[in-house]
Parts: structure tokens; C-alpha cells; sequence
């Protein structure tokens, strides 16, 4: 059977996925200009300076965008997992996250839906989901 994609870890995300098997959600930040970025990249889009750091995020957000699969592609990996939200999470320190919704039914969803980060261990992965918030 056919396996679901894994994230590819590089040079520029380890740090991200390794936080994420902590259960904690990290963003790089420029250590010259101090901008946050998201997805972690070697140079900062802003600057250009090659200095990173990362930061603890609060884990917070509200929902910017989102789509629901109705019809999963490739088939035989997402049949039994339709409907599905995905989204564009932008958190509380501004930059945006792809991901997906749990914890409520996709009709559920609406813009700027306060959200919070839930961790998924999955296939020797951690992923950083969302669901509506409990505060």
C-alpha cells in the first residue's frame, strides 16, 4: 500500500521538525534584522544575511485561508480521510503556516477562527496541526 508523503528535512528545517518532536513549534528569525520567516530558508528573504536563530512560538493563530478535499488524490492513501480541512494559519507572531484543521468538522471552519497547535505523531514524523482554539 501506498505510503503518505513525508516533509523532507534539509539543512534549513531540521531545527523545525526537531522541535516538533518535542511538541514545540519553533520560526527562525534573522539575527541581523530580527524578521521572522517562515518556511525556514538559508538566507533571510529581507536582508540577505545567512546568521539564523529560532524562536519559541506561542503556538496561537487564526485561520487566514483554507480549503476542504473532497476527493482524495492519490485515492488509495486519502479515501478513508475525506473531508479534510487544509489551511493557511498565520500565528500570533505574524508569519503564516500551512497545515490542517482538526478537531471540529471542516463546515465548522470560518476566516479568522482562533486556533491553536495540536502535534501528530505519525510514521516516524511529528506534524504541527491545528484546531479551533480551547481558550
Amino acid at each position: 500500500m501506498a505510503q503518505k508523503p513525508q516533509p523532507s528535512l534539509d539543512a534549513d528545517s531540521e531545527n523545525f521538525w526537531g522541535a516538533c518532536a518535542r511538541h514545540e513549534l519553533v520560526i527562525q528569525r534573522c539575527a541581523e534584522c530580527t524578521r521572522l520567516r517562515f518556511p525556514p530558508v538559508g538566507l533571510c528573504p529581507h536582508c540577505g544575511s545567512a546568521e539564523v536563530e529560532h524562536v519559541e512560538a506561542s503556538g496561537r493563530g487564526r485561520i487566514y485561508s483554507w480549503i476542504v478535499v473532497t476527493h482524495p488524490v492519490p485515492k488509495e492513501i486519502y479515501a478513508g480521510e475525506v473531508p479534510y480541512a487544509v489551511a493557511l494559519v498565520e500565528l500570533e507572531e505574524g508569519v503564516r503556516l500551512p497545515t490542517n484543521i482538526v478537531g471540529c468538522e471542516p463546515s465548522e471552519i470560518t476566516a479568522d477562527m482562533p486556533v491553536e497547535v495540536v502535534f501528530k505523531d505519525s510514521d516516524g514524523m511529528t506534524l504541527p496541526l491545528f484546531r479551533p482554539s480551547q481558550s
